[in-house]
């Protein structure tokens, strides 16, 4: 009794409640709502992975770890929405919208940022040193390689733990200070007590870059000193800190769309988006007329969903996005036209109004049903097989058939229900038949 007594209150206060909800969440619009590169303008980059002496061959699994990597690396840029997908066994495609230093991206993209610390004589680092300084060096000579005459590493990049910029007293040249981890502690603690008074040489990327003397043995912590600028300091801690890359980067396809023409696609987009909806919406009004009506709340209610999902899960929006929800709206008109006919039919059969609703509702749901989820597949496999933005065309369209099933089964016989049971408008011809 409570329940037939209360259950449209009820569902009305959830409908409410749930667009209610999903209103906070996605206003302000021009906040919350995250745009992808083909909206907001920015780099999309194209990267190749060469094969090196060490791995001859790119496999699935180094493709994800170099992913992995240059993912770390481009995150600590502060610009939200990168996205990474891969292309083939050998290729990494990367769309960075709102970027505004496109060069400082490309050059974590391409560089190594090897860490070693391998041991050298006194005399081969005065060699080293020589040969960085050039042919006014007398002790300068060409054919000295210090990468290629030092030791096995004592420490590698694979040891440390964390890497930060820190400044001298008095806002000295900045330096890399790291933090290594156990194992590695232990290693350089041994290794640097039993070479007190000779050098410490530091290799980047197979270069040295200093050769401090060893004062005391050294445990979980250091610091690199190369006349950095600040720039590069961070640079380097934020390579040091994302992992080296296994294998070289090429960069063999780079495009820059603009912000304007970025704003050009998305005014034009969401207009066809707004006119297509207020079509669907007056012709529901016209051929169905209360229905009609109804379902078109029911697709504002859809509406309110679909940003409230977006602004939650963070969902980058792009032009196929926006084209996947243009599309799920299309289902939900589909499934209520499949029902409000349906109904039209009991109503001609001459079944009163409340047992026409109560029928059309249940015969026609095995049809909508079966649409939808055959939309669903066909999305989820797209999703699956697809890559870059066409994923982002399937997940919308996917989550949004998901919701458009949930608006036209459940939210327009709610309120279908709520004028019927109440006896607001029961004459067939307002039902269109």
């Amino acid at each position: 009794m409570f329940w037939f007594r209360w259950k449209h209150p009820l569902k009305m206060l959830v409908i409410i409640g749930l667009c209610v909800g999903c209103w906070f969440l996605f206003t302000p619009v021009a906040q919350t709502v995250h745009l992808g590169l083909d909206l907001q303008g920015g780099l999309r980059t194209l990267v190749e992975l060469e094969p090196n002496d060490q791995y001859k061959t790119i496999t699935a699994d180094l493709q994800d770890e170099e992913l992995q990597v240059l993912e770390n690396r481009l995150n600590q840029l502060g610009t939200s929405e990168i996205t990474f997908s891969k292309v083939g066994l050998d290729r990494i495609n990367i769309e960075m919208p709102g970027l505004t230093d496109p060069h400082q991206a490309l050059q974590l993209i391409q560089q190594a940022a090897v860490l070693e610390m391998r041991p050298l004589t006194a005399a081969q680092v005065n060699k080293a040193l020589a040969s960085i300084g050039g042919g006014l060096n007398p002790s300068y000579d060409a054919k000295f390689d210090s990468y290629k005459a030092s030791g096995m590493p004592v420490i590698t990049g694979d040891d440390l733990a964390h890497a930060e910029v820190a400044y001298g007293q008095g806002g000295g040249a900045p330096v890399v200070t790291f933090t290594l981890k156990s194992d590695g502690a232990r290693r350089f603690l041994d290794w640097t007590r039993k070479n007190i008074g000779n050098p410490l040489p530091i290799f980047l990327d197979k270069k040295l870059v200093e050769a401090p003397t060893i004062q005391g043995a050294i445990g979980a912590s250091g610091q690199i000193e190369g006349n950095f600028t600040t720039d590069q300091a961070v640079l380097l801690a934020n390579e040091l800190n994302s992992g080296a890359l296994k294998v070289p980067t090429r960069v063999i396809e780079t495009e820059n769309v603009g912000p304007v023409l970025g704003k050009i696609d998305l005014a034009k987009s969401l207009t066809a988006s707004l006119v297509g909806l207020a079509i669907v919406l007056l012709f529901m009004l016209v051929v169905y007329r209360v229905p009609g009506l109804l379902a078109d709340l029911a697709l504002v209610v859809y509406c309110f969903l679909m940003l409230g999902y977006v602004t939650y899960f963070g969902v980058v929006l792009t032009l196929p996005g926006i084209a996947g929800f243009v599309l799920s709206i299309g289902m939900a008109v589909d499934a209520n036209v499949l029902i409000f006919e349906r109904i039209k039919e009991e109503l001609w059969a001459g079944r009163t109004t409340r047992a026409a609703v109560g029928v059309g509702f249940k015969r026609a749901f095995t049809t909508v049903f079966d649409s939808h989820v055959t939309t669903i597949v066909g999305a989820a496999v797209l999703y699956w097989l697809g890559t870059g933005t066409v994923k982002g065309f399937a997940l919308t369209l996917l989550v949004g058939t998901v919701f458009s099933l949930l608006t036209a089964v459940n939210i327009t016989r709610a309120f279908t229900d709520l004028v019927v049971d109440n006896d607001i408008a029961n004459k067939p011809v307002w039902y269109g038949a």
